[in-house]
This record gives structure tokens, sequence and C-alpha cells, in this order.
């Protein structure tokens, strides 16, 4: 089998699209869907659970929701990423959707406050768990030369979720269709039964063939690859062998080992990864996470009307990265990393000029919000890009929780917190001096994605990992 551990990278990069890596993306894009619709419904939900006849919480105690996810995902993350390179992608990737479902339906029978903190930040120790599991697997089933496009568009999924959120949102926070005191409570079941439908279709999903190879079973890997070639109408034997893959056997590296090698061997890549993760996680957090409390504070927007006002936002951000996603393999990640960065930065100041101004109605509020993040979520989607495709196999779950551990805990964790705590001022200026904030972290990004990214399109993943 000498020949199959040497070759089998080549022969997955080299495959043709089939209809078994659309059964990959949406497989495994769900983790973006659940991640949306959770987020979405609780930004939704936010000014419902406000009544006295539901939780009573004030629009700090949301914000604070939306900073204890953030929080249970950084330790999930971390947790479960050490798991996914010493067990495997495909398990990790099951466990934590079912600890999903668990802490889903949990959140749906909160009782409090605290109850209900609890069960937010175990929500997203299951989602942060994901993302390692997810990006890895992605990364390594993929054929190199769609690897932007499809992890963009993977990424940009959440805004499925997120439109599914808004809509099933306006429904259920109707007090004409379900009361008050329910509504909320079966906005969080969707999401479990979502899940446990996803979790039927995921078990078809095998085990990464490069991570076999680096544990020593080279068999299973070549069975993987061989099933998949003849369902594309490609044999073995028409790709030609490669040198060493970063499929050989190696050693499993803890976090101690891993954050040494990131500040030696690739100090480079991690100092870009962790700005790009940092600065988007603020971008992001601070806007969605507090979204229907500004179209509620000063709007007066109905909470019920904030659903429908969400949709469109919803498209914006999916669309982008499905549109400019096929730019970062053809005009090159450095280039478009940059340009996503820059455009979002300055389209956020824009938008909050016009909102301290007085100037915008809910729609052109949502017009201009769904405008700058159609380039931001291509952005965000970028900084998970780069930080799964830079890295070796046997560090590359580690280093996806890292990054995301440490960007969403410098740029991410206290912005939802910070933002609703402006809100709550109902002071238009200094909610846009947090917007103003936002917008200059990413033109952060932007310079140093100028400056550090790297030309990594059409690379495959052993080719990048001996750069």
């Amino acid at each position: 089998m000498t020949h199959a551990r040497h070759d089998i990278p080549s022969r997955l990069d080299r495959l043709p699209w089939t209809s078994w890596h659309w059964g990959v993306v949406v497989a495994l894009g769900i983790t973006w869907v659940l991640d949306g619709l959770e987020v979405t419904i609780v930004g939704a939900v936010g000014p419902m659970l406000e009544r006295s006849d539901t939780l009573a919480m004030t629009a700090a105690d949301v914000g604070d929701a939306g900073m204890t996810y953030l929080a249970g995902a950084i330790v999930g993350a971390l947790v479960l990423g050490e798991l996914t390179d010493r067990l495997g992608r495909k398990r990790l990737f099951l466990w934590t959707l079912l600890f999903y479902v668990a802490a889903t339906v949990a959140t749906a029978f909160s009782w409090s406050v605290a109850s209900f903190l609890l069960f937010r930040a175990l929500t997203g120790f299951a989602i942060g768990g994901e993302y390692a599991a997810i990006n890895s697997a992605i990364d390594e089933l993929i054929p190199a030369r769609h690897r932007g496009a499809a992890d963009l568009a993977i990424n940009g999924s959440y805004w499925l979720g997120t439109a599914g959120g808004a809509l099933s949102s306006a429904i259920l926070l109707d007090p004409r269709v379900v009361s008050p005191s329910l509504g909320w409570r079966l906005a969080f079941g969707l999401g479990a039964l979502t899940s446990l439908a996803v979790l039927l279709v995921r078990r078809r999903v095998p085990e990464s063939p490069r991570w076999l190879l680096q544990r020593g079973r080279a068999r299973e890997a070549d069975a993987i690859v061989r099933e998949v070639e003849r369902g594309a109408g490609v044999r073995a034997s028409d790709h030609p062998s490669g040198g060493r893959g970063e499929g050989e056997a190696g050693e499993v590296r803890g976090f101690v080992a891993v954050a040494q090698l990131m500040v030696t061997r690739y100090r480079r890549r991690a100092a870009l990864c962790l700005v790009l993760m940092a600065t988007q996680a603020f971008f992001y957090n601070a806007i969605f996470f507090t979204y229907a409390l500004v179209l509620t504070r000063f709007y007066a927007v109905e909470p019920r009307g904030v659903g429908k006002m969400l949709l469109p936002f919803a498209i914006g951000n999916f669309l982008g990265p499905l549109v400019l996603g096929r730019l970062f393999d053809t005009w090159g990640r450095r280039k478009l990393i940059t340009f996503t960065y820059a455009a979002s930065g300055l389209l956020l100041a824009g938008t909050g000029v016009l909102f301290v101004r007085g100037a915008l109605t809910p729609a052109t509020q949502t017009l201009c919000w769904s405008v700058t993040f159609f380039f931001g979520s291509a952005a965000a989607s970028s900084a998970y890009l780069s930080a799964s495709e830079l890295f070796p196999l046997d560090v590359r779950g580690k280093a996806i929780a890292l990054f995301y551990a440490a960007g969403t805990a410098l740029g991410g964790l206290a912005a939802p917190a910070l933002f609703g705590r402006l809100v709550q001022t109902g002071e238009r200026p200094a909610v846009f001096h947090g917007y103003l904030l936002g917008a200059a972290l990413m033109l952060v990004g932007a310079a140093t994605a100028h400056v550090l990214a790297e030309d990594a399109e059409g690379k495959s993943l052993e080719e990048l990992s001996l750069e």
C-alpha cells in the first residue's frame, strides 16, 4: 500500500466535482446553518425576552447572552479541536451535533436569566467544537482548485440559517399566532429538529482519507478514495503518484506545542490568521447580536417585524461568499481578502454616519447593512479559509480552534455586551462610535492581509504545508 500512502492526496485533488462533493458540502455546511439559526433567533427574540411574561431580561442581558454563547464556543473549540486531531474528523462532527441538540432543547426550557445564559454557553460549546472538525474535513475532502469557493460557500451557509431564523421568528414571535410565553421556546426547538434530520445525512460522510493516512490507516483511506473515484468514473491509475504528502504518519502535538510552532515556523501565517479572525469577530458580533435591539430601540420596529427585516440582511450575507467565492480561486487570496475587508470596513463607517445623522429609515438601515455585509460575509469566511488551509494536517484542527478561540476572545467576546450597553443608552452617537471602531478594525484586517496573506489559490494542502 505504499502507492496509496503517497498518491491519495493528489487523487483527491484531481477528482472532478461530483454529486459526492455536493453531499459533503450539504452535510457539513449545516454547521453554519445551525449557528446562523441560533444567533438569529437570540437576536430576534431578544426584545421578546425583555417582557415580564417571559424571562424579563434587559438589553444588557441580551448582549450578555451573546457573550456567553461565544465564551462557550471558545471553550468548545479548544477542547474539541484537540480531539478532532486525535480521534478523527467524523467522530467529532457527529458527537458535537448530538451535544448541540441537547443544549438547544435545554435552552427552550430555560426558567430564568441564569439558566438561559448557561444553556446558551453549552450550545456555543457544541458549535465551537464543530468549527475545528468541519473546517478540517472540508479542506481535506475538497479538490484544491475548488477549495476557496467551497469554503466560502459553506461558511456563507450560516446565512441560510439566519434566513430560516428570520422567517420562523416572524411567525413564532407574532402574538396573533403563538403566545409570547411559548413562541420563543418553540423558536429554539427548530434548531434541534433540523439537526436531528441532518445527523442522518452526515453519517454518510466518510472520515478524512488524509487524516487516516496520518494515523497509519492507509488501507481505509485508499478504500474511501477508490469508492469516490468509482462514482466519478475515474480510475486510480489515471493519477500520477506524488511525493511525500502530509498523509505520512506524524506526531500529534498538544496545544502548547502547536502554539510554539505558531510563534516560530508559522509566525507570519499565525499573525495573519489571528488578525483576520479577531477583526471580523468584532465586526460581526457587535452588529449582529444587537441587530434587533437597534431596530426596536431607534426605529420603533415591533419585535414581530424584526424577523422580516433580517431576511434581506441574511440574503446579502449569503450571496457575498457565493458570488465572490470563485474569485478567491482565480484572482487570488491576497487580493480578495484585502478587498473584502476594506470594502466592508468603509461601508460600515458610511452606514454609521447616516445612522448618527438620522438619515435612515428601518428599510434603508437594513439595505445599508445588507450591502456592507455582502462583502463582510466573504471577508469573515476567508478568515476561516486561511486558518484551515495554511497549516499541516497533524495540527490543522487545533490551529483552527486556536485562532477561532483567540480571535473571538480578542475581538468578538466583548462585542455583544459592549454594543448591548451602547444601545441601552438610547444615544445614537454612542452606537456610532461603536460602528467606527468596527470599521477601523476591518481596515486593520485589510492592511494585514495585503502584507501577509498567502497566494494559496490552486495549491494542494501538502504543498502549502511544506512551504
